[in-house]
C-alpha cells in the first residue's frame, strides 16, 4: 500500500504480507480498490490480506481472508474490491465453491456476519468479478450483488436476502462470467452481461424470487464485458470495451433502455479494460495502449481531445478535486491545474 501527497511525493508504504503475483497479463494480485469512509483505508488483496489502515499507514487491523474462509478457485485474478456500510466493511467472494458475502466491522476487524451465496450455474457462470454496491431498499441499507447468474439483494444489517433476480443465462451458455459491475439509475439497476452481448435492466425493490416480475427490459444488441458503465445527470454510458464495436459510447435512457445517442472514439486495435468516467459533464475513457480521450456528451456527442500517456492503461481514471488520476503500467499520472 502506498500513499503520495498532491505533488506526488511518496509519503509512506505498507507491506501488509507476501505478495501473491497475478496469473492475467491484464491483472496483479492487488486488483481491488481501495475504500475509505475518511477514517481508515480499507484494502484487500489477492493474497488473502484484508486490513484497514490509518492515513499514515499504520495497520489498525489485518486478517487473512485465505488462511479463515479457503482459497479462491477464481478462473483469473481477485477483482473485487471492499465496499463501505454505516459499521462494516463487506467483501463478496464469488467463484467455485464456497461462495460468500461477509462484513466486518470497520472499527475492529471483528465477523459480524458471513452468508453462504450459492447457485448451480454452466461452468464459470458461478464466478464473478463484479464490486456490490451499497443501495437503499425499504429505508434501510442493502448490498446488491451480482454473480452466479444472479442479481440479489442482502440486507446490510445481517446479510439476509431480501430478493433475487435469476434468468441471465437461461440458454446455460458456458463461460458467461460477470466482470463489469452493475450501475444505478434511479431505480432501475443495469447489469452488463453475457461478456458483452447483453444489457439487463432491473428494477430494484420486491421480496423473494423478482426475476418474473421486475424486469424493465433487455437489449441483446449492446453490452460491455469488463468495463462499468457510468450514470450521469439520469443517463446511462456504455462504453463497448471488446470486440468489433470496441470504442464505441452509447447514451442510453435507463427507464426503457433505448438508445439516445451512439457515436464511435478514434479506432484502434486496442481493447478497453477500465471503465469510463463521468466528470463535470465530460467523459474520459481510457484505453489498454494508454490513449486516453475525452469527450462531451450532454446534450450529445463530441470528441475533445486524444491523449497518448506512452504506456499501457488498465486501470480505471478517477477524479478528485480538480485533478484526474491515472494509473498506468508504470507511473500514476495527476493532471491538473498547478495551483
Amino acid at each position: 500500500m502506498l500513499s503520495f501527497d498532491w505533488s506526488g511525493k511518496q509519503l509512506w508504504q505498507t507491506t501488509l504480507g507476501r505478495e501473491n503475483s497475478g496469473k492475467n497479463v491484464h491483472g496483479s494480485g492487488s486488483n481491488p480498490s481501495p475504500v475509505t469512509d475518511g477514517k481508515s483505508l480499507f484494502v484487500f488483496f489477492k493474497s488473502g490480506h484484508f486490513a484497514a489502515l490509518d492515513f499514515s499507514g499504520h495497520i489498525q487491523w489485518k486478517t487473512d481472508l485465505i488462511a479463515r474462509f479457503g482459497k479462491d478457485t477464481l478462473y483469473w485474478d481477485y477483482g473485487t474490491s471492499p465496499v463501505l456500510t454505516e459499521t462494516d466493511v463487506v467483501l463478496a467472494r464469488l467463484h467455485h465453491g464456497d461462495s460468500y458475502l461477509a462484513a466486518f466491522d470497520k472499527q475492529t476487524g471483528d465477523l459480524h456476519w458471513k452468508v453462504a451465496r450459492n447457485y448451480q450455474t454452466a461452468l464459470e457462470g458461478d464466478h464473478s468479478y463484479a464490486t456490490p454496491l451499497l443501495i437503499k431498499e425499504g429505508g434501510k441499507e442493502a448490498l446488491l450483488v451480482l454473480g452466479g447468474e444472479h442479481l440479489t439483494a442482502h440486507d446490510a444489517s445481517d446479510g439476509k436476502l431480501m430478493w433475487e433476480c435469476g434468468g441471465f443465462n437461461p440458454e446455460a451458455k458456458k463461460n458467461w462470467v460477470p466482470v463489469a459491475s452493475p450501475v444505478i439509475a434511479g431505480d432501475i439497476a443495469i447489469v452488463p452481461y453475457g461478456r458483452g452481448a447483453q444489457l439487463h435492466g432491473i428494477r430494484l425493490g420486491g421480496h423473494g424470487d423478482v426475476s418474473a416480475t421486475h424486469r424493465a427490459w433487455l437489449r441483446q444488441d449492446c453490452g460491455s464485458f469488463v468495463s462499468t458503465p457510468a450514470e450521469y445527470n439520469g443517463r446511462v454510458y456504455l462504453l463497448h470495451d471488446h470486440g468489433p464495436e470496441r470504442g464505441m459510447v452509447e447514451c442510453l435512457e435507463p427507464n426503457t433502455g433505448k438508445t439516445i445517442w451512439r457515436e464511435s472514439l478514434p479506432k484502434g486495435s486496442a481493447e478497453y479494460y477500465a471503465s469510463p468516467l463521468v466528470a463535470e459533464g465530460k467523459l474520459y475513457a481510457a484505453r489498454e495502449d494508454g490513449t486516453v480521450f475525452v469527450a462531451s456528451i450532454a446534450p450529445n456527442f463530441g470528441l475533445l481531445s486524444e491523449n497518448a500517456m506512452d504506456e499501457p492503461i488498465i486501470a480505471s481514471p478517477i477524479a478528485a478535486d480538480g485533478r484526474l488520476f491515472i494509473r498506468a503500467e508504470k507511473h500514476l499520472f495527476c493532471i491538473g491545474s498547478q495551483n
